[in-house]
């Protein structure tokens, strides 16, 4: 009861910031029925997030001084590039763990002490992390926020909408390409399955790691070369084992691979949903089930958690197959090695699912 109490206070409360001379400032109105039951919890948490904050300032010039560097980023793909530049110089910190999702993932006050303390916060954007809107704007200066879907090389591809593919309620135009001031969420926010992307990601994770820490940007800079020579090589032997299956067509349960398939030419022809949370009434599951035949579908792919039995109860009585795709490695170890294993994952549960039965 008193976790679940210090959850919901937690979304009422800012950072402080990296000056000393300033105050916590909470927004939880006083409630006298609730003194007894959360009072002694919420001085608890802004005590605990006040120590935090006050630890993080005290700690930057020995940072400075050290080398040293704490770094926290938001989720496994960017994590596992940020950790392969970081070998030998530090062990970046990973937020959303364990089988969350960056989608839906809510702020626990445990994370406070590692924000306020860090050096450099990376995420991939506000339209995958939405729990990060709120979170930039309440860190102490101190804390240098990284957006790398935002990276110089990045690619970024618009949502799919109409036809096969459900049209997404924010999405309002077709272009491939982000340009100006254009909102995140017209973007197809699942950047890293295209390992150019990620060779421009681990490049701007090298050159913010070396301006934190000058002490170590040969080794990022070292560290990032090697990486980006391995997403080389991992791009070519993906061409080359998806090769066979190019043209064979698949749907998904909602549109999250188009980064993937351009990269390797696959041949996504729809979506089953836009909400992987939506729950389709019966009469949605029985049209579903005749656009899965309409578009001829080899393949239909779940994803872990996200409702497998739509899939299964869309390609029932079809010829269709279905397996589930994991993108964002909820279901790996969290390291520098997981976004190969999550890469080649995809490519082998594809390849499986596509190929012409023996």
């Amino acid at each position: 009861m008193k976790e679940r109490l210090l959850e919901a206070e937690w979304n009422n409360i800012t950072f402080l910031s990296a000056n000393q001379s300033q105050t916590l400032r909470g927004k939880i109105p006083y409630d006298p029925s609730r003194e007894n039951e959360a009072g002694c919890m919420s001085r608890l948490l802004r005590f605990f997030i006040t120590l935090a904050s006050l630890a993080s300032a005290l700690a930057q010039p020995l940072a400075a001084q050290t080398g040293g560097l704490n770094v926290v980023v938001t989720s496994k793909p960017i994590h596992a590039l940020v950790a392969d530049v970081m070998k030998g110089a530090g062990t970046a910190k990973l937020l959303v763990d364990g089988t969350a999702s960056p989608h839906t993932f809510s702020m626990r006050p445990s994370d406070a002490q590692k924000l306020s303390q860090a050096n450099v916060f990376f995420r991939v954007s506000e339209a995958l992390e939405p729990f990060t809107a709120k979170v930039v704007r309440a860190l102490p200066r101190t804390v240098k926020v990284v957006t790398l879907a935002e990276a110089s090389g990045v690619t970024l591809l618009q949502r799919r909408t109409g036809g096969p593919f459900e049209a997404h309620k924010h999405s309002h135009s077709h272009g491939k390409h982000k340009h100006g001031s254009e909102p995140d969420d017209l973007y197809d926010a699942h950047v890293w399955l295209d390992p150019a992307n990620a060779r421009a990601m681990a490049r701007a994770i090298a050159a913010t790691l070396a301006e934190r820490a000058p002490a170590d940007a040969a080794r990022f800079a070292a560290n990032a070369d090697a990486l980006v020579a391995r997403l080389d090589d991992l791009s070519a032997a993906l061409k080359l084992e998806l090769a066979p299956v190019v043209e064979r067509p698949f749907v998904v349960l909602h549109d999250a691979y188009q980064y993937f398939e351009k990269s390797f030419g696959l041949s996504a022809i729809g979506s089953i949903l836009v909400d992987p949370d939506e729950q389709p009434s019966a009469k949605r599951i029985s049209d579903l089930r005749r656009k899965v035949g309409q578009l001829s579908a080899v393949c239909a792919f779940a994803e872990p958690g996200q409702q497998p039995k739509i899939v299964a109860s869309v390609t029932e009585g079809t010829p269709t197959r279905t397996a589930i795709l994991d993108p964002e490695g909820i279901m790996l170890e969290p390291g520098p090695d997981l976004y190969f294993k999550l890469m080649r994952g995809l490519a082998s549960t594809m390849k499986s699912c596509l190929a012409a039965p023996a």
